[in-house]
C-alpha cells in the first residue's frame, strides 16, 4: 500500500471511527426512546429510502470520483466532470423528489406499506433533495483525493443528526423526530461540502458545455451498471429489513435491525478500503499496474480477514452480555440472530475491498453477476426462511447471502485481472481464528462479572489472536509496522523505523527459531488455559 492510498484510508478510518463511536452511543439512544416497535418502522423507512436512492444518486456518487481521479489529458477534464454529474444530480433529485411525493399524495404508498407511514413519506421526499447534494459533494471532494475534506463532512453529517434527532425523540416527537435530524444534518452537510467544491472547482462548471469528444456515453454506461451494482449490494442489505416488516411484528423488525447494527460494525475497516480504492485504483488500472494491484489486493483481504475474523470471535463471546447491556433488555431476543450473522458479516467484510478493487477497473459486468448471484440467494433464503422462522430465518438467509458475496468476487476478481488470494493466506488465518476462539470464549464464559468481562475480555483477546496470528504465519512480525509506516507522520516515520530494526533483527535463521519457538510456547499455553477454563466452567 502506498503512503497516499494509505493517506486516504487512514483519513477514511479516523472519521469512520469517530462515526462508529457516535453511532455505537446513539442507536441504543434511539432504541430506547423509540422503542421496539417505532424503531422497527424507522428502519423500515430507511431501508426504503436507500433502496430507492439508488436510482437517484448512485451512479452519479460512483461515476464523479471514479473518473475526476483519472484526471485525463483533456482541456479543462475536471471542470467538464463536475459539471456533468452536477447537472444529472439536479435533474434526478427534482425527479425522485416528485415521484415521492405522488406516491404518497395518490395513495401508493398507503397501498404498499399502510396508512400509517405515508405522512412519513413526504419527509423522505426532502430528504432525497439533501442527500442527493450532501452525497455528490462528498464523492466529488474525494474524486480529488480530499478525503481530509471530505470524511470530516461525514463525521458533521452524524453529529448533526444525532444533535437534532435524540432530543426530538426524547420529548415525543418519535420517528418524525429521527427523519428531521437526517434532514438537518444532510443540508447542512450538502452545504458546506458544496462551499469545499467550489473553492477547488467553480460550480459555474454547472453552465459549461463540453466538446463532443467528452465520453459521456461511456459515462452513462458507467452510471447505469453502477446503479445494477449498488441496486444489487443494496438489497443485500436492506431487502430483508423489508421483507421481514411484512411477515412479523414491527417489534421483531427492531430487534433484527439491532442485531444488524451490531454485526455491521465489523465493516468499518472494510468500509473505509472500499471507499478509498475505487477511485485510488483507477490510477493503478490505467497506468495497466496489474501486479501492484494485485499485491494490493491480496494483502488487503488477509489484513481485513484478520481483523474481522478477532472482531467476530470478540462480539460473538460477549453477545450475552453486550446486547442487552447495549439496547436494554428488551432486546434480549436480538442475541441469536447477531450470532447466525456473524460468519456471513465476515465473508461480506472480506468481499468489500475486492468490489472496490473491480470498480476501479471500470468492467462491471462481472462484480455485478457476482453480486447478483449472491442477491438472487439472499432474496430466495429470505423469500424461504421468514414467513416459517421469523427474524431467525432472515439472519440465516442473509448471513448466507453475505458470505457467498466473498467467494463469486474472488471469481470476479480473476476475470477482471487481479487475484485477491496470491499473498491472503486463508488456510493459516482460518486456523488463527479457530484456535484464539477457544482461550477467548473460554474466557468470556469464566469471569462472572459482566462489565469486568467487557473490559478484559477484548484487550486480552486482541494479544491472544495475535500470538496465534504470528504462531501460524498469518502476520509476519514485521508487517504491523509495515502497514503503519505508509500512513502521514509522525506515525509514519516511527513505525518505519522500528520496521526497519525488526527487520534486521529477524534475518538471521537463529532469531527466527527462536521467535518461532517462544510464539508455539505461548500460543500452547493460551490454548491449554482456554480448554481448562471452558471444563472449569462447566463443571461449575
Amino acid at each position: 500500500m502506498n503512503r497516499s492510498i494509505a493517506s486516504g484510508v487512514f483519513s477514511v478510518v479516523s472519521a469512520k471511527v469517530i462515526v462508529l463511536v457516535v453511532t455505537a452511543v446513539s442507536t441504543p439512544l434511539l432504541y430506547r426512546f423509540l422503542g421496539a416497535s417505532a424503531f422497527g418502522d424507522y428502519a423500515f423507512l430507511l431501508s426504503v429510502f436507500a433502496i430507492y436512492m439508488i436510482f437517484v444518486s448512485s451512479g452519479i456518487t460512483d461515476g464523479v470520483r471514479k473518473f475526476l481521479a483519472e484526471d485525463r489529458n483533456a482541456a479543462n477534464w475536471s471542470e467538464h466532470v463536475v459539471g456533468f454529474y452536477f447537472r444529472l444530480a439536479i435533474v434526478l433529485a427534482a425527479v425522485g423528489s416528485l415521484l415521492l411525493v405522488a406516491a404518497a399524495q395518490f395513495g401508493i404508498v398507503a397501498l404498499a406499506f399502510g396508512d400509517e407511514l405515508t405522512i412519513y413519506f413526504y419527509a423522505l421526499a426532502v430528504l432525497v433533495l439533501t442527500a442527493q447534494f450532501r452525497d455528490y459533494a462528498r464523492k466529488t471532494l474525494m474524486g480529488f483525493g480530499l478525503e481530509r475534506y471530505s470524511e470530516p463532512l461525514k463525521v458533521l453529517d452524524k453529529l448533526g443528526f444525532v444533535v437534532v434527532a435524540i432530543p426530538l425523540v426524547y420529548v415525543g416527537y418519535g420517528v418524525m423526530g429521527a427523519l428531521a435530524g437526517h434532514l438537518f444534518a444532510s443540508a447542512l452537510v450538502a452545504a458546506v461540502g458544496l462551499v469545499l467544491v467550489h473553492r477547488r472547482i467553480s460550480l459555474s462548471c454547472l453552465f459549461s458545455r463540453p466538446t463532443k469528444r467528452f465520453p459521456r456515453a461511456e459515462m452513462l454506461t458507467f452510471n447505469s451498471m453502477s446503479i445494477v451494482l449498488v441496486f444489487l449490494l443494496m438489497s443485500l442489505y436492506h431487502i430483508d429489513i423489508v421483507m421481514l416488516q411484512r411477515f412479523a411484528e414491527s417489534s421483531d423488525v427492531g430487534n433484527y435491525r439491532a442485531a444488524l447494527t451490531l454485526a455491521e460494525f465489523l465493516w468499518f475497516v472494510p468500509l473505509a478500503l472500499q471507499t478509498v480504492y475505487v477511485h485510488s485504483t483507477s490510477e493503478l488500472w490505467s497506468n495497466n499496474r496489474h501486479r501492484k494491484i494485485t499485491e494490493l489486493a491480496s494483502r488487503t483481504t488477509r489484513y481485513t480477514f484478520l481483523l474481522t475474523a478477532v472482531m467476530a470471535v470478540g462480539l460473538a463471546a460477549l453477545a450475552d452480555i453486550a446486547v442487552p447491556l447495549y439496547f436494554g433488555s428488551e432486546a434480549e431476543p436480538a442475541v441469536t440472530p447477531l450470532l447466525l450473522l456473524l460468519p456471513g458479516a465476515l465473508g461480506f467484510a472480506l468481499a468489500r475491498p475486492i468490489l472496490a478493487v473491480s470498480q476501479g477497473n471500470g468492467t462491471l459486468r462481472y462484480p455485478v453477476a457476482a453480486t447478483g448471484t449472491a442477491a438472487v440467494i439472499n432474496v430466495s433464503l429470505n423469500a424461504a426462511l421468514i414467513p416459517r422462522y421469523g427474524m431467525h430465518g432472515a439472519a440465516i438467509a442473509t448471513s448466507v447471502g453475505y458470505g457467498t458475496m466473498f467467494a463469486f468476487h474472488c471469481w470476479s476478481a480473476r476475470l477482471v485481472g487481479f487475484n485477491p488470494l496470491a499473498d491472503a493466506r486463508l488456510g493459516q488465518v482460518t486456523v488463527t481464528t479457530v484456535l484464539a476462539a477457544i482461550p477467548i470464549v473460554a474466557l468470556s464464559m469464566a469471569i462472572p462479572n459482566q462489565l469486568l468481562a467487557l473490559a478484559v475480555v477484548p484487550p486480552v483477546g486482541f494479544v491472544i489472536f495475535l500470538v496465534f496470528a504470528l504462531l501460524t504465519g498469518a502476520l509476519d512480525p514485521a508487517e504491523p509496522f509495515e502497514i503503519l509506516a505508509a500512513f502521514p507522520d509522525p506515525i509514519g516515520s516511527r513505525a518505519d523505523s522500528v520496521h526497519s530494526r525488526l527487520e534486521g533483527r529477524l534475518s538471521g535463521d537463529t532469531t527466527r527459531n527462536w521467535l518461532q519457538n517462544l510464539l508455539f510456547v505461548a500460543g500452547l499455553s493460551l490454548l491449554v488455559s482456554g480448554l481448562a477454563l471452558g471444563i472449569l466452567d462447566a463443571s461449575i
